[in-house]
């Protein structure tokens, strides 16, 4: 996959990468109300799961394209690639926010337990699922 930004366009590259982001992130977001959606109606309001579930998976994708990006000679498209797939939809799909306001709210509601264990799985999950992605993509990319 190649995004190319006109450079002979009068829109001024920096717009231009604005408009990748922004696409991007109206993407990713859309994507995360669908996921927060089929969780709430899987599982209940009760527990973050959709936040849970969007933070680890978009940390597993941003290790797993962080991989192959490195895999790429420069000047192929990457910079164009990495705002609209990392800042933009990942951006927009994942959300630190969010997160700190469902621990604050269930810490608000009594459940002291649950803010403390969705603090350490969030933190765990999310890092070890960006390591193994980045660490298999760059292994299937070697080979």
């Amino acid at each position: 996959m190649t995004l190319h930004v006109d450079m002979e366009s009068p829109v001024p590259l920096h717009f231009q990468f604005l408009l990748l982001v922004f696409l991007g992130g109206g993407i990713g977001s859309s994507m995360r109300y669908g996921v927060n959606l089929a969780t709430v109606a899987w599982f209940g309001p009760h527990f973050p799961w959709g936040t849970l579930t969007v933070n680890v998976v978009g940390s597993a994708v941003m290790g797993a394209f962080a991989g192959w990006l490195l895999t790429r000679e420069p000047g192929t498209g990457s910079d164009a690639l990495r705002l609209f797939f990392m800042t933009g939809i990942l951006g927009g799909f994942t959300t630190f926010s969010a997160f700190s306001l469902d621990v604050v709210v269930l810490w608000q509601r009594g459940a002291a337990m649950s803010a403390i264990g969705y603090v350490l799985a969030s933190f765990a999950l999310s890092l070890l699922a960006l390591l193994a992605a980045m660490t298999t993509m760059k292994a299937m990319m070697a080979s």
